[in-house]
């Protein structure tokens, strides 16, 4: 017997979404097709457990499967029994794929059919005339006529695919292999963020009505220095007390390379500089800032400084706007 969703996930019904999620990241780091290529049932079931993750991580498919609405693959149940229509194309993609530039995490089929009951119509009241009535003894249904179906596209493919934090800060193309063992150059949208979803038309599995589309999530990789906020980048920028003190010019790193920015003299801890135009790309395509937040790094045990420190009267009391 075929195993339901939550088998598959080695779960029970009820589960929460937190223990989905641990249980299907658990089995995809087991399972990857990257990781056992040459195990071809562990690619099987790599498809099997991402195909029951995609359906269980969304609530109202969830809900419905649970109800006995759609089946594991995402179709509705057949109102009659199981003995009518069909699903063109097979199951869930499950091949091996390499992994791309950004870093290619797998993929899952999703399927959307409507059942065609055609031919349960035709052999209920018989075959429609060229008149537009019925032969065959139900007269009473003399006025129906049989509405057909539309080609069935192929089924989307859906891809996650990992991109570093200056790749998607500069719009870098990323170079991904898809399930069919193609490469391709991927360009990133404006405004391109954690979640960003692109849809690439008929790069799905194939159908009568033509190919499905492949739809890629893209994740943001986190970056150890620079953080996002909104299209702006923070970047907290450590200065000696001299470069603070009496000004200077340093290098600042930015998504597109080092430049070169000038601290203004008498400068303190935690004031912000600006760089134009080194942040995300929005929609319209102009881009946010990098914002620069100096830090006076002094040194421990530094002799020279201590002795000037102990000469120096200046300063006053910075606390005082604290009333104290």
């Amino acid at each position: 017997m075929a195993l339901d969703l939550y088998q598959r996930l080695g779960l029970k019904r009820g589960a929460s979404e937190a223990e989905i999620k641990k249980a299907y990241r658990s089995l995809a780091k087991q399972l990857h097709p990257d990781r056992n290529k040459d195990n071809p049932d562990a690619a099987k079931r790599f498809g099997e457990i991402t195909q029951a993750y995609d359906l269980l991580s969304d609530k109202d498919k969830r809900a419905r499967y649970d109800r006995g609405e759609i089946d594991e693959e995402g179709n509705p149940k057949m109102p009659f029994g199981s003995g009518f229509g069909g699903r063109p194309g097979g199951g869930a993609a499950g091949g091996g794929m390499g992994g791309g530039a950004g870093g290619f995490e797998g993929f899952e089929s999703n399927f959307a059919e409507t059942a065609d009951l055609s031919e349960l119509f035709e052999g209920l009241f018989g075959a429609a005339s060229s008149r537009g009535g019925r032969s065959g003894g139900f007269g009473g249904f003399g006025g129906f006529r049989q509405r057909s179906q539309p080609p069935q596209k192929g089924a989307d493919i859906a891809y996650r695919l990992r991109v570093s934090f200056l790749d998607a800060a500069a719009l870098a193309p990323q170079r991904i292999k898809l399930a069919d063992g193609k490469t391709i150059d991927l360009k990133l949208p404006n405004g391109v963020e954690d979640g960003t979803k692109i849809r690439l038309a008929g790069k799905g599995q194939a159908g009568p009505g033509g190919k499905g589309d492949a739809i890629v999530t893209i994740s943001v990789a986190p970056h150890p220095f620079f953080t996002r906020e909104g299209n702006d980048i923070r970047l907290r920028l450590p200065v000696t007390l001299k470069e603070a003190v009496l000004g200077a010019k340093v290098k600042v790193p930015t998504p597109d390379g080092a430049v070169m920015m000038t601290i203004p003299k008498g400068s303190s801890s935690g004031r912000v500089l600006r760089l134009k135009g080194k942040g995300f790309t929005t929609k319209s395509g102009t881009r946010g800032d990098e914002l620069v937040t100096l830090e006076i790094d002094l040194p421990s045990g530094d002799s020279e400084l201590e002795a000037f420190a102990e000469k120096w009267n200046g300063g006053g009391n910075p606390r005082s706007n604290l009333g104290v």
